[in-house]
């Protein structure tokens, strides 16, 4: 399915013209202010300047937040904790990471997963997992800020243990916050799965102060129930999480869901939905969504999803890339998460969102800004790749010599395409400059990778040339270079 259509941005109205425009509203017979419940709803909107296309991270396990005028994201890494912080949604693919946590000590230091940070008071808390090398041994742990700032510096506060689970397996917390209350959600080992749904009362922001209660979450498959995450709306909370092992295609998300006013520590008092809010969409090329997490607009006025998927149907760790999108709620109070949007999707920045003033080109020339590519050697072009390509066309070539050049005015460029087991290397060259040398492979096939960032450029008119080397490394079966899309940044 091809993505949807560059949508223009929005046009504002002036103050005077809307003013004029509302009072016009209220004078016609029939129409009515706003319900109670719609004047509980957040502030009015203010429209976004514009459009953006996912992957907003190469990284996988979301967590994302707006504060005090930008966007902080964390995504799974491994060996540290990386924060990425932009004014804008649509440039937070190109922002530059901060490295906020890493650890010495050898009993936690090893696969570092799921970072999650919650302001309490004027200070941070950050929650993720570690290891020690071995799985089994993953514990939870959280990070207190030394000021009001999501990017630190922290300093390592407590590990987070219930006392009936006091040395066993745990991961992917999330916090509940209850009638002034807080609440560990996590991951971990119960009477329902090695990775069932725990829930333990916590008496301040790192401290676990009893027990956990094991949550029976369904989910269409044995294995596994992580990653909860929590929305309060309509006098419920809503807690979503996913299903399944996230290597699979159908790794999903379900949900349960209570009273506000209820004890989250009573099991019965969670009332199961019945299958999937949130899954797999084939013809979109969109497998093994979840992990997610919710943030709101900058201005408060929409509700967003922001999730881990692959491109690819194999059962597989790699390739699970970061995006985000909109979502609403039905007339009976539940969330609709509608289905993953293509990866490559075009969509409205969030209300608010000051814009970016990214653009898309195309391999076949097509282009929503000042961009356009030409093309020397022998090429081979066609639309085989499908789902797994931006408006299902791609560019391909193992001639050495032929080359890709990209025209475009901004600041910066990033090249995404299908990575495959038979690419080879590219040298790519920013304005005439040296060449860097960038292999294409893959160990499966995906689409829409992100192949190449350049440095950040005075704003202009630059190029980019993509050259095929004609070589390989010794894990591919050839040297092609794919072409799909590139990126164009102005900030």
């Amino acid at each position: 399915m091809l993505p949807s259509p560059s949508h223009r941005p929005r046009a504002r109205l002036g103050p005077l013209l809307a003013a004029l425009l509302g009072l016009v509203v209220g004078l016609l017979p029939g129409l009515t202010g706003p319900t109670a419940a719609a004047a509980a709803e957040p502030r009015a909107h203010t429209l976004a300047a514009g459009t953006f296309r996912n992957p907003l991270n190469s990284g996988p396990d979301p967590f994302m937040t707006h504060w005090k005028g930008a966007y902080y994201l964390t995504t799974t890494q491994g060996g540290s904790i990386r924060m990425w912080r932009s004014p804008s949604l649509g440039t937070l693919l190109t922002a530059d990471p901060v490295t906020v946590w890493t650890d010495t000590d050898p009993s936690r230091n090893r696969n570092i997963w799921a970072p999650e940070f919650y302001r309490f008071g004027d200070r941070w808390y950050l929650y993720y997992t570690a290891d020690d090398g071995v799985d089994d041994h993953h514990r939870l742990y959280v990070l207190e800020s030394e000021r009001d700032d999501p990017t630190g510096p922290y300093h390592f506060k407590a590990k987070l243990a219930p006392p009936n689970h006091a040395d066993d397996f745990a991961i992917d917390a999330g916090i509940l916050q209850l009638g002034g209350r807080l609440y560990l959600a996590y991951s971990g080992i119960n009477q329902y799965q090695h990775n069932g749904i725990n829930i333990a009362p916590m008496s301040n922001p790192y401290t676990v102060s009893g027990n956990a209660v094991a949550i029976d979450a369904a989910g269409g498959c044995p294995e596994v129930r992580e990653g909860p995450e929590f929305l309060y709306r309509g006098g419920r909370v809503w807690m979503t999480y996913s299903t399944c092992d996230t290597g699979k295609p159908d790794y999903q998300v379900r949900m349960m869901s209570m009273p506000l006013n209820a004890d989250p520590l009573v099991p019965g008092n969670w009332h199961q939905h019945q299958g999937a809010v949130f899954s797999r969409s084939d013809d979109r090329g969109v497998f093994g969504p979840g992990h997610h997490a919710f943030f709101t607009s900058p201005d408060g006025t929409e509700d967003w999803i922001v999730y881990h998927a692959k491109t690819t149907s194999v059962n597989t760790y790699t390739n699970r890339t970061t995006r985000a999108q909109r979502f609403t709620w039905r007339a009976d109070g539940t969330p609709d998460f509608g289905r993953p949007l293509a990866l490559g999707a075009t969509q409205n920045l969030p209300s608010g969102d000051p814009g970016s003033g990214n653009y898309w080109i195309n391999d076949d020339g097509r282009s929503s800004g000042a961009g356009s590519v030409a093309y020397s050697g022998a090429w081979n072009s066609g639309t085989g790749c499908a789902t797994q390509c931006f408006w299902s066309d791609d560019h391909w070539s193992d001639r050495a010599g032929a080359t890709a050049t990209f025209a475009f005015t901004g600041t910066r460029i990033a090249l995404l395409s299908v990575k495959d087991t038979g690419n080879g290397y590219a040298g790519i060259s920013i304005d005439g400059g040296p060449e860097q040398r960038v292999d294409f492979h893959g160990a499966i096939r995906v689409g829409e990778a992100v192949q190449y960032t350049s440095p950040r450029l005075a704003n202009g008119r630059h190029t980019l040339r993509i050259r095929v080397t004609g070589e390989h490394s010794s894990q591919s079966g050839a040297s092609f270079v794919s072409v799909d899309r590139a990126e164009v940044y102005t900030d």
